[in-house]
């Protein structure tokens, strides 16, 4: 850090910044040691999009880079999208799929893939635009002018505070302090950003002209002291209006001139002035979105800034709040510690020097992100989560279901972040009609329930991508449903399971309905269908292929699913005969096959790769997120997954290296997983190439496919979970997968699988204390969980209600517990290190 800021102390919160640069000489004092766990900060503006810093409310986010002269903030709201519903059902899929299955059956994958190449694709509407894509906003401009100043970057300071939920900037004139605030609001759903500057001889330091720009579809016009940016996206039908946005801005200032024109908002020698935006489309506000806009942005400039910012931190506070995670090193560092390094340099430094705060504060990060993506009533996070720089997003900014839209939610629930698993849930449901036309289109008419493919949009797509190397795949209505399933694991719900068992039963339906006996074992097999994105060859032949029946990976989901549907059936005393139907079905479903070699077998043969190290490795699903195999239960099985990530290696992209993180840490290898997180957190460009983008970690901490996707942040952030505490094989596991580096921390507020809350101590890499709160659920009178013992410990005293007690040193303990009751655990070691 530089001169002005290494002098001040940096207790980051919304008081302290105003408190400490209002009244501080900037005493010789240094940032404060918490700040390394909640604290990512460079000395610089950006100089590209991914060094920009992310704020977002649910619904609307920002990226400002911090400029001195120029400032660029990105706007984003997250149903940006063009498009519009479509029929992509093609009359001939249904007619050549027998045709299709007999050359699977006899081993003509080549010539099957080709058929559907012809025959089993969607059909696109004439202009092809319908599916969409995500988009950007708007960009707000603001240039800025100094009256006998130059501020310079010598002395700046641009930080994201994870307590606070708070962005700034913060730098210095000659006479002058400049600070910015961002964040966007939750309660009154407005982008705010706050100029003032503090100089004891000249306080009307404030000037500036913003502009809002977009590069295409995109009026200006101004209403009184309002700028307006507003316009309609295209729908990709010819005579059919898309997605109408608009974005409204006005200005409060304190002292100074304020003015209002085509050219922009112009201020100028205010003390300080508060830029506040609102957006809306009518995707989401399809009455009265332009109304909604104005009805916003008026209520949000009737209350003072200071309000706007305590009601934003109180908000945002409420979720953060719920879960944490510390990790300390034992002793300290020599010289300068990492975390008083700009992040950008403490990410390059990381790869040569232990950081253990850093995997704390990327597992913090991901609650941020996740809080300020989505919210109950919004739209789940996409490939971007909620942020885009550009109209074309990579990839379309979509929801693929192969991986991606489900790594974006497998901290929610361990994260203490339930609620946000709903707009997924929503996203789901809204799938299952056009899911029902899609099946019986490609499948014929005696297919039942619903279906979706690889991937889906705002607009409900369900068929095949366009391409069957990587379209074919079946069951991403499957994985969704495992979603659905795993928020009532963890809430115990029974109203809101009674509400999503249709939709689990009709994805259980399409499969029972649709599924086929292959003919050299009888075998229920999905039939076409493919190993995400893997290529294979037959034999000899020359030619790649992906299309395939029976895949591992679908085999696993449609097991889970049969499973979940059986148990849910049960729970809520309902379909007797079609859970049965069920259970008869699981036994016809194919084994795990492990391969002469050792490893877990992709495909029904042991087929050649055409990549033994392919980024995708699913046909791990049932060892993460999946918990068919563990190493309690299936020790052969989780062996044979160790030799097939072996075999595949520690490379990958950025989002591939997170999902290795989950997979180590359920085979209970700390070190290899933490292995994983170092390659994870590889920067994704040098200083001396920062245009070269490859995979790992952008100086932001955005996760690099390449190019930048937001589901490797949250895969890592699982990965970090997963490595502490996990759950999913029927007990609580402290630590089953803790490296030798994260010696000591401490965790609060997680949750596992029943709905308990869990706080863990740990020292010299042993839990020495954890507390377990159970949840009251409705209509239960007890709750039970099961614990292991940790590694080593020979003891373990309970204490409850103010009474302790010793239970028997057994490798698991089972507790029973009162709706809402707490038990605090001590843990003992024979021989202390």
């Amino acid at each position: 850090m530089k001169t002005l800021f290494k002098k001040c102390t940096y207790l980051i919160s919304s008081a302290c910044i105003a408190g400490c640069l209002a009244s501080c000489t900037l005493p010789d004092t240094s940032i404060d040691k918490s700040a390394q766990h909640d604290l990512i900060w460079f000395d610089q503006p950006a100089a590209q999009w991914e060094e920009t810093l992310p704020v977002g409310n649910g619904r609307l986010g920002m990226m400002p880079d911090g400029g001195i002269i120029q400032e660029k903030i990105v706007l984003n709201d997250i149903s940006m999208w063009s498009g519009s519903v479509a029929d992509y059902n093609n009359p001939e899929a249904a007619r050549y799929l027998p045709r299709i299955r007999q050359l699977l059956f006899e081993g003509r994958n080549v010539e099957a893939q080709e058929v559907m190449y012809r025959h089993f694709v969607p059909v696109k509407p004439e202009k092809g635009g319908t599916y969409g894509n995500y988009q950007m906003l708007a960009d707000l401009d603001i240039r800025y002018s100094y009256t006998g100043e130059s501020p310079s970057e010598d002395d700046y300071f641009r930080y994201l505070d994870l307590k606070s939920g708070l962005a700034g900037t913060l730098f210095q004139g000659k006479e002058t302090r400049y600070i910015r605030r961002y964040f966007v609001s939750r309660d009154r759903d407005v982008m705010v950003v706050h100029l003032t500057s503090e100089n004891g001889k000249r306080d009307k330091a404030i000037s500036f002209q913003a502009t809002l720009n977009r590069p295409e579809r995109a009026q200006i016009s101004t209403e009184g002291n309002t700028w307006v940016i507003e316009g309609i996206l295209d729908s990709g039908k010819e005579g059919q209006d898309g997605v109408a946005y608009t974005c409204r801005m006005q200005v409060v200032t304190t002292g100074g001139t304020s003015s209002v024109s085509t050219e922009g908002i112009e201020v100028k020698e205010a003390e300080e002035a508060t830029l506040i935006l609102s957006a809306t489309t009518d995707l989401l506000y399809p009455e009265d979105h332009r109304g909604q806009a104005a009805r916003l942005l008026e209520a949000a400039l009737a209350i003072p800034y200071q309000q706007l910012e305590e009601e934003y931190t109180e908000s945002y506070r409420r979720l953060y709040d719920r879960a944490s995670l510390s990790i300390t090193a034992e002793t300290a560092p020599d010289g300068k510690a990492p975390w008083e390094l700009p992040t950008d340099r403490r990410i390059l430094r990381f790869q040569q020097e232990e950081d253990p705060a850093l995997a704390a504060l990327y597992y913090n990060y991901g609650r941020y992100l996740l809080i300020s993506t989505t919210r109950p009533g919004s739209l789940p996070p996409n490939l971007q989560g909620l942020w885009a720089n550009e109209c074309a997003t990579p990839w379309n900014g979509d929801y693929h279901l192969n991986i991606n839209v489900q790594m974006n939610h497998w901290p929610v629930e361990p994260g203490n972040l339930s609620e946000l698993h709903l707009p997924l849930t929503e996203l789901t449901k809204g799938l299952v009609k056009d899911g029902e036309k899609t099946a019986k289109a490609f499948y014929g008419a005696d297919a039942k329930g619903w279906v979706a493919h690889m991937m889906t949009n705002v607009w409900n797509f369900t068929a095949p991508g366009e391409h069957p190397s990587w379209g074919a795949t079946n069951t991403g209505g499957a994985w969704l449903c495992a979603h659905l399933w795993e928020h009532y694991l963890y809430t115990g719900d029974p109203d809101y399971l009674r509400e999503v068992y249709p939709v689990l039963k009709g994805a259980a339906e399409f499969f029972h309905s649709t599924m086929v006996e292959e003919p050299t074992h009888g075998w229920l097999v999905t039939a076409p269908s493919s190993s995400p994105e893997n290529l294979f060859y037959i034999g000899n032949d020359p030619t790649p292929v992906s299309v395939c029946m029976g895949p591992t990976m679908d085999i696993q989901l449609v097991r889970e699913l049969y499973t979940n549907v059986i148990e849910a059936s049960e729970i809520l005393d309902v379909d007797a005969e079609f859970r049965s139907e069920l259970a008869g079905a699981c036994d016809k479903l194919p084994p795990y096959q492990i391969s002469k070699e050792g490893y877990l077998m992709e495909w029904l043969e042991d087929y050649k790769e055409e990549d033994v190290h392919h980024r995708h490795v699913s046909h791990l699903y049932g060892l993460h997120p999946g918990n068919q195999i563990t190493l309690t239960r299936t020790p052969e099985l989780a062996e044979a997954c160790r030799r097939t990530l072996e075999r595949r290696g520690d490379g990958g992209t950025g989002w591939s290296r997170a999902w290795k993180i989950n997979f180590w840490a359920r085979l209970g290898d700390g070190n290899r997983a933490y292995k994983l997180f170092r390659n994870l957190m590889e920067p994704a460009y040098t200083p001396e190439h920062p245009r070269r983008h490859g995979s790992g970690t952008f100086p932001n901490l955005f996760c690099s496919h390449p190019p930048f996707q937001m589901d490797g942040n949250w895969g890592g952030t699982a990965g970090i979970s997963e490595m502490l505490l996990q759950s999913h094989d029927g007990f609580i596991d402290f630590l089953p997968a803790l490296p030798d580096v994260w010696s000591q921390g401490e965790l609060k507020g997680f949750r596992v699988r029943g709905g308990a809350t869990v706080n863990l101590t740990w020292k010299k890499g042993k839990a020495v204390s954890a507390s377990i709160e159970a949840p009251a659920i409705k209509d239960r009178q007890t709750e039970e969980f099961t614990i292991k013992m940790p590694p080593g410990a020979s003891k373990v005293t309970i204490k409850r209600q103010g009474k302790e007690s010793e239970p028997s040193a057994e490798t698991y303990t089972r507790i029973v517990f009162a709706p809402g009751e707490r038990i605090d655990l001590t843990f003992y070691y024979d021989k202390e290190d």
